[in-house]
């Protein structure tokens, strides 16, 4: 991290201004070789947070007038020397302010490089950084504020409450077991016991959040499935409030999955458009289905569209065998503006609404349970999780309080229930990083923005 990074920081389109970071022990010598001050004034003289206005020069010519901003490690964002240098947001103009800084000695940046080194730095923990991606990409006010809360520490200050609980379990049954002529009391079973559910049952909270969490900042995968021509198409066109796909009279229209983002009350779908699930000899139809049914296994959500002015056919009862054991699965009787012959208690599913795509009757009832399945209740604490990396550390840290409780009601020794109890803080601690590999933590910020 000796290297000094520089990157365009704002997006690259034209704007109002473009920021250009710059970061590292060269960081204010490097910005000094490319921005002249008006005042004169090295920015090697300024102290932190202060701004300094001039001009950016590249090959003895001036490019830009600019303001400079500087910022001493370690309080900056990255922990290190830091200039942000303003400039006149044009494509252009703000590449060649970047130009001007990589000749006068930085190197660019990688993708998430300034937020890996505020992470290396000890400015914040891999949640609080995983936070920061999470909060340039919401899209609603539940987003951003699960984003700031998980970026201010909740899930972190979680997990270092669990990992205190069993570390002093932890402590106490290491020290008995391996100094036992020191008259060490021996930790109690109950109370070991006592411990391990308590951890087990707060993770088991956390777990059941992860569908919240993962909907507020990312978005529900919502497979939209029935068979060809029941209004599939139409139902997506309403929700998005454009026509996104084509609509006609003819089964099969949909020949491939088509994907659109909306938002449906306070919850962000990511709608898949499925092709109609029906038998076919058409090869290119046919791959379409078979994708379909990969979209009904992956989805959070599940919206099975049926013509309610038809009777069910086999071909209807077929998709309701795929989706309706589904636990976010609904029941869309469609075209209820022809007449339906299709009544709610003929459909085997938990959530049944009478809807019609084609003038948007229903579909505020279909927010209401949308926004109910997906927004949970966040804890007291704010601690939710987000993204799979966390889910997978906490899923195995519950698998492991499992075999240390499993252990205990054996009869297995302390140091064999160590074991387990250890394993779950080290699958805690990859939530924050204090245990994570490094080629994990290179994998999280290849997915950042090169200017953060």
């Amino acid at each position: 991290m000796s290297d000094t990074i520089a990157a365009i920081s704002t997006p690259i389109a034209a704007g109002g201004i473009g920021v250009i970071r710059i970061s590292g022990d060269d960081a204010i010598s490097v910005a000094d070789k490319a921005f002249t001050a008006t005042s004169g004034k090295k920015l090697s003289s300024l102290k932190g947070y202060s701004a300094a206005h001039g001009r950016v020069h590249l090959d003895g010519e001036d490019i830009d007038e600019v303001v400079a901003l500087v910022f001493r490690g370690p309080k900056s964002y990255t922990g290190e020397d830091t200039v942000e240098i303003s400039c006149h947001g044009g494509v252009y103009v703000t590449n060649q302010v970047l130009r001007a800084v990589l000749s006068a000695g930085a190197r660019p940046a990688e993708a998430g490089e300034f937020t890996k080194r505020a992470f290396l730095n000890g400015k914040m923990d891999l949640s609080e950084a995983e936070a920061v991606m999470s909060l340039i990409g919401a899209q609603g006010q539940q987003g951003m504020k699960a984003a700031m809360t998980a970026l201010d520490g909740a899930l972190s200050r979680k997990t270092d409450e669990l990992c205190g609980k069993l570390v002093s379990a932890s402590a106490h049954m290491a020290a008995w077991v391996d100094y036992p002529d020191e008259e060490i009391p021996e930790i109690s079973e109950d109370t070991l016991r006592e411990t391990l559910t308590e951890v087990k049952s707060q993770l088991t909270s956390l777990l059941s959040k992860f569908d919240a969490g993962k909907a507020l900042t990312s978005g529900v995968d919502t497979a939209i499935v029935g068979k060809p021509n029941v209004g599939k198409s139409s139902l997506l066109n309403a929700l998005a409030g454009f026509e996104r796909c084509i609509v006609t009279d003819i089964p099969g229209t949909t020949r491939d999955t088509v994907e659109e983002t909306v938002m449906l009350g306070a919850t962000r779908l990511r709608l898949i458009d499925t092709a109609g699930i029906r038998e076919t000899e058409d090869t290119v139809e046919a791959i379409g289905v078979n994708r379909s049914r990969k979209a009904v296994e992956d989805a959070d959500l599940v919206l099975f569209v049926c013509d309610g002015s038809q009777p069910l056919t086999e071909e209807d009862e077929a998709i309701i065998d795929l989706c309706s054991e589904r636990e976010n699965a609904v029941a869309l009787i469609n075209k209820t503006d022809l007449g339906s012959v299709v009544e709610p208690s003929d459909l085997p599913f938990m959530y049944v609404i009478e809807i019609c795509a084609g003038t948007g009757v229903g579909l505020d009832q279909l927010a209401d349970l949308v926004d109910t399945l997906f927004e949970g209740e966040t804890p007291c604490d704010g601690s939710i999780l987000t993204n799979a990396r966390q889910f997978d550390a906490i899923r195995r840290a519950y698998d492991a309080m499992l075999r240390a409780l499993q252990g205990l009601k054996l009869g297995m020794t302390p140091d064999m229930v160590l074991i387990d109890v250890e394993e779950a803080m080290e699958a805690m601690g990859e939530v924050t990083g204090a245990t994570v590999r490094e080629d994990i933590t290179a994998r999280i910020f290849e997915r950042f923005c090169v200017g953060k």
